[in-house]
């Protein structure tokens, strides 16, 4: 299913600018590989202004601009890291208080989660990246006759591809989101090419928070460790606690597994030696072969260029403890 990624990235990549020459041509496009993907609807023009005025169906509706925008504001940590990847760092004059990469992004006090329309004004926008919007941000922004775009969560790796295509087709790089997409797809395939096959043996427990929160097979994140053949511990979690389950210490340990993912080692403080002192823990598979990962927080809950970042952590956790004898 995933041995050629670059491939199929390439094919998104077709599907994208053929459903644009249709639309422009007013005939009905073929669905892509997804809808998120076919919604993105980028400028096929190589040229940086050539294709302008452009409009992308977005999560939030149609959003059309007449010129590449000269000064972002990106509400999204996420949408920060793929604004700056496709060349649109010099575009992006503020971003908000959580977008920390790459190192010389221009982070500022706006809080995304409480969005002040007055101040993010004041950085005098001609386009507004978010993720979510939590009251009405996009409401105040359009009395203000400011276009906003809205990227939320992506649910699989072709709304990722999905909304780099989009953010390059709104701020004139075209060719560097293609670049980009084509990259991302092709480490993947590199990636994949060279994991052990033992993953397919190997249990794995992923922690978003020291209360033990994690994520199935269905999300994003989990759908990155199917990739590499490993069961998830989550996924036998009952009593409908959906694609995010608080799961027990006791069903932890109860289910030993081989591999245990830190994403909380910046926000709680978690650490090998900290999962090694919990009651009980010490016994698990994962802590006894040294098998506790720890990952950056950042890159393990963003779904923009660095999911490759974090595919290559996981794969070579495979590859080191897996490979070297976990069950």
């Amino acid at each position: 299913m995933f041995r050629s990624i670059a491939a199929r990235a390439a094919l998104l990549l077709f599907a994208l600018l053929l459903a644009t020459a249709c639309a422009a041509s007013g005939g009905a496009a073929d669905a892509g590989p997804s809808a998120a993907a076919v919604a993105a609807s980028p400028s096929p023009s190589p040229s940086a202004t050539a294709g302008f005025p452009v409009t992308v169906e977005a999560a939030n509706g149609e959003i059309t601009l007449d010129a590449p925008p000269e000064a972002i504001v990106s509400l999204s940590p996420t949408a920060t890291e793929m604004l700056f990847a496709i060349g649109a760092g010099d575009q992006t004059v503020a971003v908000d208080s959580f977008s920390n990469y790459p190192p010389d992004v221009p982070t500022t006090d706006l809080a995304a989660s409480e969005p002040n329309v007055e101040a993010i004004a004041g950085y005098a926008p001609d386009l507004v990246v978010f993720a979510d919007d939590p009251g009405d941000l996009e409401a105040s922004l359009a009395e203000l006759d400011i276009p906003a775009l809205s990227l939320p969560a992506a649910t699989e790796l072709d709304d990722t591809y999905a909304q780099i295509a989009q953010l390059g087709a709104v701020t004139g790089n075209h060719d560097g989101a293609t670049a980009l997409i084509e990259q991302m797809g092709e480490d993947i395939s590199e990636i994949l090419a060279g994991a052990p096959s033992t993953g397919a043996s190997a249990t794995y427990y992923h922690e978003l928070d020291d209360t033990y929160y994690s994520v199935t097979s269905a999300t994003f994140i989990g759908q990155l460790y199917s990739m590499l053949g490993l069961r998830n511990i989550a996924d036998e979690a009952t009593g409908g606690a959906g694609d995010y389950p608080q799961l027990s210490s006791e069903f932890i340990i109860d289910a030993n597994p081989d591999l245990v993912f830190l994403a909380d080692t910046k926000c709680c403080g978690q650490s090998a030696d900290t999962v090694a002192q919990r009651p009980g823990w010490d016994q698990l598979d994962a802590v006894t072969s040294d098998a506790v990962i720890e990952l950056d927080d950042d890159v393990a809950s963003r779904w923009g260029p660095r999911v490759v970042d974090l595919l290559d952590t996981i794969a070579e956790a495979v590859e080191t403890h897996v490979d070297a004898g976990a069950s």
